[in-house]
């Protein structure tokens, strides 16, 4: 059976049925759980004092049965009950005994069968809720064979009534009240839970599910418009939500489709730079042999020709370089800097009158890969010679310095020159490809390259100062890291 497949640039093809929730792991399901959950909590804090005030009433009950029973025996004759009689009563309310004190003497009214011990004596007036819950808790649990002494005073009478009873019945009792509340507690939990699971469910569930179904179907598709989600009229937070969601969605598929253009644009400038390059090529062998040519017209044109086709080779280089998709990772080593500038300085085409100074001390080191430092290096050096070509004034003087220092892991390297500056335009858009350019025809394309190119090294490249008659550029590289296994292992262990 064919399924749709999702791929996922990192976690790799996706299918369509791991991107669906299933109804055991949603949020629903887990809402109607812990719904049903928190109300039974909830019940079994209210459970015990009620078990408490159950077991209270009931003993209270059999006292006062008992208390009815006394008062007739005690106006009566002693033995007018006979023992058969007694055994009846005892077995009405479920007691081995029955007893009354008045004015500090106790009486014996009714007995069947004395127990020879009292394991827990209960004095009704005196049972506090914590005292009342921990006796209700000890009689459902551990209950069932003891006999028990209930006393205290029953109505309004002056006597204090004593009952001795085993206490089965009274945990036979509790059970079935205990039954009874964990019924009616289930079926209260499940009705909250489903007005609770309704309620959140309509609020804030349902639109959180219309957002995520919204989600992964603008993901599929996300060059059509109908995809886009359509937010309510909600002034909530979910509201909220949706709105900033359809403004994302909308400033997205407005973003790709540019970036389309561009894509689609730039495979076109590219392929035209290519071609373009070869014909310029061909154009500087044709404009050297030119320059061999003995007339005078052609010998005072030649130069500029030159010129106009080198920049036009620069700048389809410049262009076809940055129209790469990504540059390699930085493969980096240890480098003397100072060879690596000297390398630099005779790439470069310096006209005369401009003085190049490698100030970059013969033990330098820095740690980077050697073709793309040279690249920035050339790209930060072809720039101020450049600037600075544009004075022909003898006085002024024209210099190129490139420097470098270490402070700690970091490795800065200056490049100083002393040309115009850059313009306001320029400085604003600095290392923007294609708008922080500082002279006419230009590109900006060095610039933007050499940023990309630090900042894979995890460094930076700012401009320090430009003012008139002086512009410095820093680039600053740290050390990479050291692993700890590395080290360890590279460490000699003391013999």
């Amino acid at each position: 059976m064919s399924e749709a497949l999702a791929t996922d640039e990192k976690a790799g093809p996706v299918t369509t049925a791991a991107r669906t929730v299933p109804l055991s792991r949603g949020l629903s399901t887990k809402l109607l759980l812990l719904t049903i959950v928190f109300v039974l909590l909830a019940e079994v804090l209210i459970f015990l004092p009620w078990i408490a005030s159950y077991r209270l009433s009931w003993l209270k009950e059999r006292l006062g049965t008992a208390a009815a029973v006394s008062v007739v025996l005690v106006q009566g004759e002693p033995n007018s009950l006979s023992r058969t009689a007694q055994n009846d009563v005892l077995m009405a309310i479920g007691a081995k005994a029955i007893a009354v004190r008045d004015g500090g003497v106790s009486r014996l009214l009714v007995v069947s069968d004395m127990p020879p011990q009292v394991d827990e004596h209960i004095d009704i007036a005196s049972v506090g809720l914590v005292e009342g819950m921990r006796g209700a808790l000890d009689t459902l649990f551990f209950g069932g064979n003891r006999m028990l002494r209930v006393f205290g005073p029953v109505g309004e009478s002056d006597k204090e009534f004593e009952l001795i009873m085993p206490d089965y019945a009274l945990r036979n009792a509790m059970l079935i009240y205990s039954r009874n509340v964990a019924f009616v507690s289930l079926l209260i939990s499940l009705f909250t839970a489903m007005l609770v699971y309704a309620a959140i469910d309509l609020i804030m569930i349902g639109p959180i599910r219309t957002m995520t179904r919204s989600m992964l179907s603008f993901s599929e598709a996300p060059d059509d418009p109908g995809r886009i989600i359509r937010p309510a009229a909600r002034a909530d937070e979910i509201g909220v939500a949706e709105r900033e969601l359809s403004q994302m969605q909308e400033r997205l598929q407005k973003m790709l489709t540019e970036q389309k253009h561009l894509a689609d644009l730039g495979l076109a400038v590219s392929k035209i730079n290519h071609d373009m390059r070869n014909i310029l090529a061909s154009a500087q062998l044709i404009s050297d042999r030119l320059r061999q040519v003995k007339d005078p017209t052609v010998q005072a044109f030649a130069p500029k020709l030159l010129r106009a086709l080198d920049r036009a080779v620069s700048y389809s280089e410049g262009v076809l370089a940055y129209g790469r998709t990504q540059e390699p990772p930085p493969s980096r080593r240890r480098l003397r800097l100072r060879q690596l500038v000297e390398d630099v300085h005779g790439l470069l085409d310096i006209e005369e009158g401009i003085e190049f100074v490698n100030a970059v001390e013969l033990a330098f080191e820095v740690d980077a890969d050697s073709d793309q430092l040279f690249r920035v290096l050339t790209n930060l050096c072809r720039n101020a010679v450049q600037a600075m070509a544009a004075d022909t004034e003898d006085a002024v003087v024209r210099r190129l310095a490139v420097s470098a220092e270490r402070m700690g892991s970091v490795s800065r390297i200056t490049v100083t020159d002393t040309g115009p500056g850059l313009p306001p335009k320029a400085r604003e858009n600095l290392f923007a490809a294609f708008r922080g350019s500082a002279r006419s025809g230009g590109t900006g394309l060095g610039l933007a390259i050499a940023y990309e190119l630090i900042r894979a090294h995890g460094g930076t490249v700012e401009l320090v100062e430009s003012i008139g008659g002086r512009t410095t550029f820093a680039v600053t590289i740290p050390d990479q890291p050291v692993r700890f296994d590395q080290a360890r292992g590279s460490l000699r262990r003391p013999a």
